[in-house]
C-alpha cells in the first residue's frame, strides 16, 4: 500500500484493507468533508509552497492540516488515482452568492471529474460547506445527500459548459449556483495548480487572502469560525458567537484540531 493511500485512509479513520468501489465514494466524501478542514491559515500566515504531491502529503496527511480546494481536492485526486478510479482535475469559476456575482480572481475552482460505467461525475471536498459529499452526475439528475440537493446544468459559457447548483439543507429555497466548471479541459500537471494558488494568494479579488476562515462539516451542520466569530450550524439552528483572536486559536485547537 503506497504512503498516499494508507496515509489518506488513516486520516479519515477507513480500513487500509476495504477496497474501495463506486458505491463507497459516498462514505469517502463524507468522511473526507468531516475530517479535513477548508482552511486559508497557510495563506493568510504567508506559509504556502509550490503545490507539489510531496507538499500536500507532508501538509494534509502527515501534520493533519486542510487547505483549499486546489489542496483537498488534489489531494483526494491523487488517492482516488490510487485506488484505480478514472480521474481528471478541471477549473471552474465560483458564484459569490453574497455579492450576486461570479468571482471577479477568475477560473480558481479545482474539481475533480471522475468517470464510472461511461458516466462523469464532479467529486468536490475542497467548496467549503457547500459539499454534495457525494459523486453528482453531469446529465442532470439531482443528487440528494445529508447536506442538501445538487445537479449540474448544460451551459455555454467562456468559463465552460457546466453549472454546479445546489439547494443547501436549511438555507436555500431554491436553486443557487455553485460554480461553472470546463468539463473538456483537464489539467495536464501541476503547473495550473500553482497558477491558481498565486491568484487565490495575491489577487485583490480573491477571498482567502482577507481574512483566517476555517470551515468543516459535522453530522447534522457545520462549523465556520472566522476571525471575528464562530458559528455552529446543527439540524437547521444557528449558534454564533464572537470572538477575540486568542479565542480563535483556542477554537481552532479544540473544533478543528489545528
Amino acid at each position: 500500500m503506497s504512503s498516499i493511500n494508507k496515509l489518506f485512509r488513516n486520516r479519515i479513520s477507513f480500513p487500509e484493507d476495504e477496497v474501495i468501489s463506486f458505491e463507497k465514494l459516498d462514505r469517502i466524501l463524507e468522511l473526507t468533508a468531516k475530517t479535513i478542514p477548508f482552511e486559508n491559515l497557510a495563506i493568510m500566515n504567508k506559509r504556502n509552497k509550490e503545490i507539489t504531491k510531496e507538499y500536500l502529503i507532508e501538509k494534509i496527511l502527515i501534520n493533519n492540516e486542510g487547505g483549499v480546494c486546489y489542496e483537498i481536492n488534489t489531494m483526494l485526486y491523487f488517492f482516488l488515482l490510487e485506488n484505480s478510479f478514472n480521474v481528471e482535475l478541471v477549473r471552474g469559476r465560483s458564484y459569490n452568492i453574497g455579492a450576486k456575482s461570479w468571482s471577479q480572481a477568475g477560473r480558481t475552482h479545482i474539481i475533480i471529474l471522475l468517470t464510472h460505467d461511461g458516466e462523469k461525475y464532479v467529486v468536490d471536498t475542497g467548496f467549503g460547506v457547500n459539499l454534495p459529499v457525494k459523486p453528482v452526475p453531469l446529465n442532470g439528475e439531482v443528487t440528494s445527500s445529508s447536506n442538501g440537493d445538487f445537479r449540474i446544468s448544460k451551459v455555454d459559457s467562456e468559463d465552460g459548459d457546466c453549472l454546479m447548483e445546489l439547494k443547501l439543507k436549511y438555507r436555500d429555497e431554491d436553486w443557487v449556483s455553485g460554480y461553472i466548471f470546463d468539463s473538456t479541459h483537464y489539467l495536464k500537471d501541476e503547473t495550473e495548480l500553482n497558477e491558481v494558488q498565486q491568484i487565490i494568494v495575491e489577487n485583490p479579488y480573491s477571498p482567502f487572502n482577507k481574512s483566517l476562515l476555517v470551515t468543516r462539516l459535522i453530522d447534522k451542520g457545520n462549523l465556520v469560525l472566522t476571525e471575528t466569530s464562530f458559528t455552529q450550524r446543527i439540524g437547521g439552528r444557528e449558534y454564533k458567537e464572537e470572538i477575540d483572536g486568542e479565542k480563535f486559536n483556542q477554537l481552532v485547537k479544540q473544533h478543528f484540531g489545528l
